[in-house]
């Protein structure tokens, strides 16, 4: 599994109307990459966990996601990828 978060985000708590998102250092980890490293990770992993405009965006500008596969919370990107 990869999951990934942008930088700015970990450790924080975004919160919507009806959902609290605690973007957890544990989870998502604290390794810097680039997003030409993450577009090549996006392609080798089956299931992926996106938090973060950056890191969504990436995933959507390499078609892996389209928009219908994105959710906001507190205005922040969500995805989450399962392939089969």
């Amino acid at each position: 599994m990869l999951a990934v978060c942008d930088k700015e985000l970990s450790g924080k708590t975004l919160k919507s109307e009806n959902m609290e998102f605690f973007v957890n250092r544990k989870f998502y980890g604290d390794t810097k990459i680039s997003e030409k490293k993450l577009a090549e990770l996006l392609n080798e992993f089956d299931n992926i966990n996106l938090i973060g405009n950056k890191s969504v965006g990436v995933a959507l500008k390499a078609k892996i996601i389209g928009e219908k596969s994105i959710i906001k919370i507190a205005g922040i990107s969500h995805a989450q990828i399962f392939k089969l």
